[in-house]
């Protein structure tokens, strides 16, 4: 009796088992961009918006905001902060005039900023405090080991485990010499006739950029891409 038992304990772990890959194969096709960024025929996703705003695009005319008139003082400020700060994503609001952060030394809060304050230098050094890049780098992959070896962590579906040990083991971070690179490219992607940029983030962790346009379109790119897209597209 009790081999019998034995047996059908092993067959229900099998299914199980078999289960929860299904579930994490899925899981994994399902995802439009993975924690360690697109794969090598994802260099480009895009992602249409209404309808009506795309067949309606050419006749809005593209007013400067104020982000449009400090963008001199505002991209090194935005270099510096990725860079040389805390900072590991930020969105550039355009047509808002926000800019919003997410610090590695409060990962779970976003925070807003005008675009003015932004452009201080000052403010700049009072609200984001200095670290290496590289001293970043290492300090969010301790975040991910100490969120792995948490008890509720332990808790969530094994597939799940599976799925996020892989994604905070095996992430590549975005080159920094690529930064600036990409927010030097921003103005052009602004003066785009019809179809300018409304909105645009960048993060470290996923190296993608992700932009919004005035066709309301979504264009997610690899940064590793970024100028191979910008000499195809502009």
């Amino acid at each position: 009796m009790a081999i019998v038992m034995t047996d059908q304990n092993d067959m229900e772990n099998n299914v199980d088992a078999t289960e929860e890959e299904r579930l994490e194969e899925l899981i994994l096709k399902e995802s439009i961009v993975s924690a360690a960024g697109l794969n090598s025929e994802q260099v480009l996703i895009g992602i249409k918006g209404d309808p009506s705003l795309r067949e309606s695009a050419p006749l809005r005319k593209r007013y400067d905001s104020k982000v449009d008139s400090l963008f001199d003082q505002l991209e090194p400020n935005l270099e510096d902060i990725l860079l040389n700060r805390g900072i590991y994503r930020i969105f550039v609001g355009f047509n808002s005039g926000e800019i919003r952060t997410n610090s590695v030394f409060d990962p779970l809060r976003q925070e807003i900023h005008d675009a003015e304050k932004i452009a201080d230098e000052d403010y700049i050094h009072r609200h984001f405090p200095l670290i290496a890049y590289d001293d970043k780098i290492s300090l969010m992959r301790e975040l991910y080991a100490t969120l792995r070896a948490s008890e509720h962590y332990k808790k969530i579906p094994s597939y799940w485990q599976n799925i996020l040990n892989r994604r905070s083991q095996h992430w590549i971070p975005l080159e920094p010499d690529n930064i600036p690179k990409i927010l030097s490219t921003v103005r052009k992607l602004r003066d785009i006739e019809g179809y300018y940029l409304r909105n645009i983030t960048l993060c470290i962790v996923q190296g993608i950029v992700r932009m919004q346009f005035n066709c309301d379109g979504t264009q997610i790119i690899d940064a590793h891409n970024f100028k191979h897209f910008l000499e195809e597209n502009i």
